[in-house]
Order: structure tokens, then sequence, then C-alpha cells
């Protein structure tokens, strides 16, 4: 039995979709709509069937989850997936009445792989969107792909240095390099104007150093961040494989006191 109403049959423009409710508990009047960018290192190969534990977090927390397959039409190249995750958020914000009300607030969030695509659409969104994004939800993104942090040698440890490395690889590979912003949001020399992030990572997480250090310059740039850095141990590096943890109450409350501190 599942406390989750899944429709994935949805398709906008060819982009697969998957609408995650949580049943366990009323829906607030004016529900934050997120659209949820999964990670799996630039090689998804579809929506699957089960949510994530982030997804379910959300969900749990009052929000509606609207998971975009931004793999299965891009086949995860840069700037397909962008483009297709971008398309996502355009059609979402135009109909925002179709999943809540049209005063519920949009975000976009994502981890890893998803993490850096979320970021991209960030950027795009500020450029094409102005006004439309309330927040962009930032976990643990992959968007460094020089892969040369002092904390990224320990992704070895977790087994995931060839993931990262082949799917940047894959990523990139029809981009002229990897300097465009939206494929790399770290190297953006232009961060100003961007919606407010919520950028979460780990002590002992792999993409630790590049993370925070994208929060810092988000912030020195005007943006307002809020960062969680969860401690070594929490069971955050899970998130890479699906894994569940400490990590999910704590989640949990930082995402509703971020949507708390910008309805103030």
């Amino acid at each position: 039995m599942t406390d989750w109403n899944k429709n994935a049959d949805i398709e906008w423009a060819g982009l697969p979709v998957c609408i995650h409710r949580y049943e366990g508990q009323p829906a607030a009047k004016v529900a934050p709509i997120i659209l949820y960018l999964r990670g799996s290192a630039f090689q998804q190969d579809g929506v699957r069937d089960r949510e994530t534990p982030i997804g379910r977090v959300f969900s749990e927390a009052g929000s509606i989850v609207v998971e975009a397959d931004y793999g299965a039409a891009s086949g995860n190249l840069f700037p397909q997936a962008m483009e297709c995750a971008f398309a996502a958020l355009t059609y979402l914000s135009s109909n925002r009445k179709r999943f809540g009300s049209t005063r519920s607030p949009l975000f976009i969030a994502g981890d890893e792989a998803g993490g850096n695509v979320a970021a991209g659409v960030a950027l795009k969104a500020r450029d094409q969107l102005p006004g439309e994004l309330r927040g962009q939800i930032l976990l643990s993104p992959m968007i460094d792909p020089m892969m040369a942090s002092k904390s990224f040698r320990r992704a070895d440890e977790i087994g995931m240095r060839e993931i990262w490395s082949d799917g940047w690889s894959h990523y990139l590979r029809s981009a002229c390099g990897f300097q465009h912003p939206y494929a790399a949001p770290c190297l953006c020399s232009r961060l100003s104007g961007l919606a407010p992030a919520l950028v979460v990572s780990s002590e002992d997480d792999p993409l630790h150093d590049e993370v925070v250090n994208y929060a810092d310059r988000l912030e020195a740039s005007g943006v307002s961040v809020r960062q969680k850095i969860f401690p070594k141990g929490a069971g955050w590096t899970g998130v890479y494989k699906g894994g569940q943890g400490n990590w999910m109450a704590g989640l949990s409350a930082e995402f509703k006191g971020f949507v708390e501190t910008l309805s103030e």
C-alpha cells in the first residue's frame, strides 16, 4: 500500500512527468509546487516507478512534486537536458492552477546531476522568466566538471568517481567544452538576480567543496542563501544510490524553514 498518487502517463511536449502527492495529510491551500529533477549522474534511463527519498520528503512536507524526466527526451546531453527541464518549468509557470493554485510558489529542485540541471534552469529563468521562480533547492549538485576539489578525493570511498567522470563526459560531449554557465554553473561569472537558494551537502560528501563554494558565490552576489551541511555519518551520501537516512527529517525542516522565510 502506498501513500503516493502517481500519474506517470502525463507528457508535456514529449517530456514524461510524474506527479507525486502525499495523501497522509490535508493539502495546504496554497501548496508549493516543486519541479524535481533526480540525479543518476547524467545516465538516467527514464522516470522510475519508485519515488526517491528526497521526493518523498518534499511531498510529505506538503508540496506538490512534479518530477520531470529530463533525460529521456534529451539523451542526457547538454543543452538538451537543461532545455527540457526549462520547458517543464515554463509549463508549470503558466499552468499552476492545474496542480495547486495560481498563488502556489514555484520551486525547482535537483540532486546530484539533477542539481546541476536545476541550477542551470534557475540561471535561465532569471534571464527569461524573471520573477516566476520563488526558489531553487540544490542538493549536492554536480556543478564542477573539473572534479578537482579536495573533498572530491572521497568519491572513491563511495564508489562514485568513475560514475561521475563518465557522466560528465557524456553530458558535455555535444557541447563546446564546458564553459557555458548553464552547463557548469560554478563557472558562471554573473550570479546576481537569481532566485533564493537552499543548498545542501554534508561534511563527508565528495561534492562538499564545490557545493559550498557555489553557495558562497551566490551569497556574495546578493542572492539569499540558506545552507545546510549535515554532519558526517548522517547518511547523506546515500542519496546517490537512493538511500534513506537520518538526514530526511533535517531536510524536511530546512525546506519548511526555507519556504516560510520566503513567505515573510
